[in-house]
């Protein structure tokens, strides 16, 4: 008997279903907090250097001569070119002659300044403390807040290269239990660290855990739910990172310390690695490498929750005579072979991490930025799960990539001065982005054996992190000229659409249409014996 027959019997989508639904996407919501945690722990608040005579005891000996905090700013600190003080440069000496207020008084545009010799002072107006203002991530360092960034993108990169042949090999609920912990104690270790090196270190433990969590998390769902169901199932795994782009924003705003913020978004995982021991394990994993009497164990239990007593008793005859897969394999080579599949992967990554980790640039509001990406994320994923039902999977992809590019691009011909424009068309950019996440999920998910699903998606994983790791660093391109990284991250999502130029030169887009069609539609995936992990067969039921 095939297992979706099998989970037909037990129940595909009933009690069960809903349980592990919520078991899931509660710690996706948590989880995401962590991707996008560094808009608020590493923000970098308004700063000045720090001059003797503002900042030292000597400092309330002038005030108390009639000179105020602003006249001594005046003097010690040059102006940039928008008439505020500089961040980066202080004047060699005080400049007393632009106390003058009769127009014939000297100005300072030829006196010397030096940079932050002795360091800065932050405004902690909006931020008691972040890692910037921890570290002096600022001026000449500010290379290192994209660095710290690009570091935890090639943790996740590891965790999927690493993360997805393991679950394949020892199973999911085991991986998953495993990233729940040491994402607990190592975002919690990231709290109290001393110095820069070590809290790179620790991020990068946290990601390769967010990797396995991601994974993990969306295979259990694909692979305990029925096949027509999948894309809904899919979706509602997607809306949990809109939700915790919204959560993020709610629990920053209550908390302005860095410290107490990564503690906080942290600590329940602990709780997560505990509920995450009554979870079930994949059975269609189980019995496809040869685990059968486990598979069985997980599919009574289940039988069991979705009130299926009456065939908990024939279950054993069925799996046994019948659940075991044949030999033979049918292949599969559209997945492995197209070079234009990886691409759409590496640009989802680096076009919105490139964008949704530097919301400092689109408004002084950071906390309304992020509510806002929330928010047009979740109609944005449903309107992608509408339209793959109706225009299929590839087309859906390709007009939302197509859609984000565009408004990306159209902000670059707004006036800085027109902010709540540029932050719509920044918003709509990201809500497209997230469409095509979505749509790029289930379509791969669904292209891959149950066998080798978990390494498969790791390549995928993989790919769009190779893309994420670039995205920060193109930021710095913006020293140059303010629009090129806006114009790298709207092309780049437009250029990806295009088809691999061999499916161009031979007919090959109408062929990999019906090869997708007749794929999706059998669910017969196969690879030969050679491909496949120890103790699996070659052809896996009906998946």
């Amino acid at each position: 008997m095939a297992f979706a027959e099998l989970l037909e019997q037990v129940g595909s989508l009933g009690r069960f279903q809903i349980f592990q639904i919520v078991s899931l996407v509660i710690p996706i919501m948590c989880l995401t907090t962590h991707n996008l945690l560094e808009n608020f722990t590493a923000a970098i608040p308004p700063h000045r250097c720090w001059v003797p005579l503002l900042d030292n005891a000597s400092a309330s000996a002038l005030v108390a001569r009639g000179l105020g905090p602003d006249a001594l700013l005046r003097v010690s600190i040059p102006l940039d070119k928008h008439q505020k003080p500089e961040s980066c440069r202080r004047f060699l000496h005080p400049q007393w002659q632009l106390l003058e207020l009769n127009e014939s008084a000297p100005n300072a545009s030829g006196a010397g300044t030096e940079p932050c010799l002795d360091g800065w002072v932050y405004d902690r107006s909006d931020f008691t403390s972040t890692i910037v203002s921890k570290w002096d991530m600022v001026c000449d360092w500010q290379f290192l807040k994209p660095m710290a960034q690009s570091i935890y993108m090639a943790g996740i990169m590891t965790g999927a290269v690493i993360c997805g042949p393991v679950s394949d090999r020892f199973g999911r609920r085991l991986v998953l239990s495993w990233c729940y912990l040491q994402m607990a104690i190592s975002g919690t270790c990231c709290a109290a660290v001393p110095n820069f090196s070590l809290y790179c270190c620790l991020r990068f433990l946290s990601a390769f855990a967010v990797a396995g969590i991601m994974m993990n998390t969306g295979t259990l769902l694909m692979e305990w739910t029925k096949t027509q169901a999948r894309a809904r199932v899919m979706t509602i795994n997607a809306l949990g990172f809109s939700f915790g782009q919204a959560l993020l924003s709610g629990i920053a705003y209550a908390i302005r310390d860095w410290c107490i913020l990564q503690l906080a978004v942290s600590l329940p995982f602990f709780l997560f690695f505990l509920s995450s021991w009554w979870l079930a394990e994949s059975a269609r994993w189980l019995i496809i490498t040869g685990k059968m009497d486990r598979g069985l164990h997980e599919l009574k239990k289940v039988a069991r929750m979705n009130g299926k007593k009456d065939i908990r008793d024939t279950l054993t005859i069925e799996v046994r005579s019948g659940g075991t897969p044949q030999q033979g394999h049918v292949g599969c080579r559209g997945p492995h072979r197209s070079r234009g599949r990886l691409s759409p992967q590496v640009c989802l990554g680096f076009t919105f991490y490139g964008l949704a980790l530097d919301l400092q640039s689109l408004l002084s509001d950071i906390f309304l930025v992020q509510v806002l990406f929330g928010a047009i994320d979740m109609p944005n994923k449903m309107g992608a799960f509408f339209a793959m039902n109706r225009l299929g999977r590839r087309l859906t992809q390709a007009g939302s990539l197509i859609l984000a590019g565009l408004c990306i691009l159209a902000n670059t011909m707004v006036p800085q001065e027109l902010q709540t424009l540029r932050t719509t068309l920044a918003v709509l950019g990201i809500g497209f982005v997230g469409s095509a996440f979505t749509c790029l999920v289930v379509y791969c998910s669904e292209l891959f054996p149950t066998v080798l699903r978990m390494t498969a998606v790791g390549g995928g994983q993989t790919t769009a992190r190779l893309g994420s790791i670039l995205g920060p660093l193109v930021r710095l391109l913006g020293q140059f000229n303010p629009l090129l990284p806006l114009i790298i991250y709207g092309a780049v999502p437009v250029v990806s659409v295009a088809p691999p130029r061999a499916a161009l030169g031979h007919g090959g887009g109408r062929q990999r249409g019906r090869w997708d069609s007749a794929l999706l539609s059998s669910g017969v995936v196969g690879l030969p014996t050679g491909h496949l992990p120890k103790g699996a067969t070659s052809r896996e039921p009906s998946v």
